[in-house]
Parts: C-alpha cells; sequence; structure tokens
C-alpha cells in the first residue's frame, strides 16, 4: 500500500513541480549524506531533507548549513539526500530513521533532533514526524509540498482547516488521496494540540507557487513561528528564512 500511494505522488509532484528538475537517485544504495560538525560543542542535530531538483551538492551549494551554525552554533547538521528514488521505494521514512537519524544518535547523545525539509523535502519531514512520532523536538518546514488540490480545495472550501471534516477517505479514493487526507487529519490535530504546533516553523515565499495551500496550514502554528519573505521557490528564499525561523527558536 505504502508503495502505491508513494508511486502516486511522484505522479502528482511532476505535475505540481513541473519547474523542477528532478534528482532521480539509486534506492539500492544508502542514502547520501553529508555531516557538517557544528563549531561548538554539539547538543543538537538538524538533518536536513532537500526539495525534488537537489542532489547533495545543491544542499551543500544552498549555504543552509553555515546558516543554521549561525543561528544555532551548537549544531551538527546532517544533509541528507533523500531523493525521488527512496520516495519511489515506499521506504523513505523508514530509511531515514535507520540510516540517519538512528546511526547518528548511535553515534552522539544529542540533546535535541531536528528535521528540516524543503518542497518534497518538507512533505518527507511531515511524514516522518508522523510515522516516528516523539522522535523530532522540532520541524523547519521550507515552503512544503502539501498534497494534490482535490484535498487542499476541499480544506479551504470547508472554511479552513479548523472546520475541516477528516472522515476517512471513500471506499473509491486512491491509495494516496487516503495518504493525504491522513496527513492533513494528523495536522489538524495540531490545533487541539499546541505542544505539537509549537515544535513546527514554517517558512513560503510571498511568490512561491505552492503558498496557497501552504496558508491552510498556518492557523495550526504560532504566528511568530510563520515567516513570509520575498522570493519564490527556491533556496535564495529558504536559506535565510531559515536564520529567521532559528533566531526566533532560540529565544
Amino acid at each position: 500500500m505504502r508503495v502505491r500511494w508513494l508511486s502516486l505522488v511522484i505522479c502528482c509532484l511532476c505535475g505540481v513541480l513541473a519547474a523542477c528538475t528532478t534528482v532521480r537517485g539509486d534506492a539500492r544504495q544508502p542514502i547520501p549524506m553529508h555531516l557538517v560538525p557544528a563549531p561548538a560543542p554539539a547538543h543538537r542535530l538538524m538533518v536536513v531533507l532537500p526539495g525534488r531538483g537537489d542532489d547533495l551538492r545543491a544542499l551543500e551549494r544552498s549555504g543552509v548549513a553555515a546558516t543554521i551554525q549561525q543561528a544555532w552554533p551548537d549544531t551538527d547538521v546532517l544533509l541528507a539526500e533523500a531523493n525521488m528514488a527512496y520516495y519511489e521505494e515506499g521506504r523513505v521514512t523508514r530509511r531515514l530513521h535507520d540510516e540517519v537519524v538512528m546511526p547518528a544518535l548511535a553515534r552522539h547523545h544529542y540533546a535535541q533532533v531536528w528535521m528540516a525539509g524543503a518542497s518534497l523535502g518538507g512533505m518527507g519531514t511531515l511524514l516522518y514526524d508522523q510515522d516516528w512520532p516523539g522522535t523530532l523536538d522540532g520541524l523547519v518546514l521550507l515552503a512544503p509540498y502539501l498534497g494534490e488540490p482535490a484535498t487542499t480545495d476541499a480544506i479551504r472550501a470547508s472554511g479552513g482547516l479548523a472546520r475541516w471534516d477528516p472522515t476517512p477517505a471513500p471506499a473509491n479514493a486512491t491509495a494516496w488521496e487516503a495518504r493525504q487526507r491522513e496527513l492533513w487529519r494528523h495536522l489538524q490535530g495540531w490545533l487541539r494540540d499546541p505542544a505539537q504546533a509549537r515544535r513546527a516553523w514554517l517558512a513560503v515565499g510571498t511568490q512561491d507557487r505552492l503558498r496557497p495551500s501552504i496558508e491552510l496550514l498556518m492557523p495550526a502554528l504560532p504566528a511568530n513561528h510563520v515567516v513570509v519573505p520575498p522570493g519564490g521557490h527556491a533556496w535564495s528564499t529558504w536559506t535565510p528564512a531559515t536564520g529567521v525561523l532559528l533566531r526566533r527558536a532560540r529565544n
């Protein structure tokens, strides 16, 4: 079932994120990673997931690791190229857990574990948090992909996330449609559990094409956990926004 819905995710992403180049790795290989050690004694781990068009080198060029460590010098940054192949395989959250997060925790005792994801990686961050509850102390969501218009339009038409009826998908729904509803039902739970919502920090550019769907999530978060800087769907927007969010989270 999970393989099926993830395959459908890819089909949807190919339309929604058509302007992005797809990076396809080899899911038979371990997830490529690059650890950027903290400049101060490390007390925190930040795993960074790429967008659909990013490989490990693009994550390195983005400057996000340096930005994270400027705000939080005690943070080891682990760039993890969980690219399209791992989503297509259907086990991306399991593999992130087994290959990235748990080995890092085995090597070092961190006081906190955070995950940041851009676009497709934002979806991956949310799915990881849903599948492995209690693992992440914080989430940084950079213009996260949140699903197809059929679901987000229904939430908007109902008057927003608080009023949306998250009953199970009809029997004729696809596996991906059902999974979207599960994720949005999970996110709706943040409205009832502010402690969960306070773990999440969100950025989306003013010109980002995913902004209409992302705005549906904003009421679930504290107002100062959201930034909407000028810019579009690119690291040139997300990297400085990450610094703004982490400086707020530090205070």
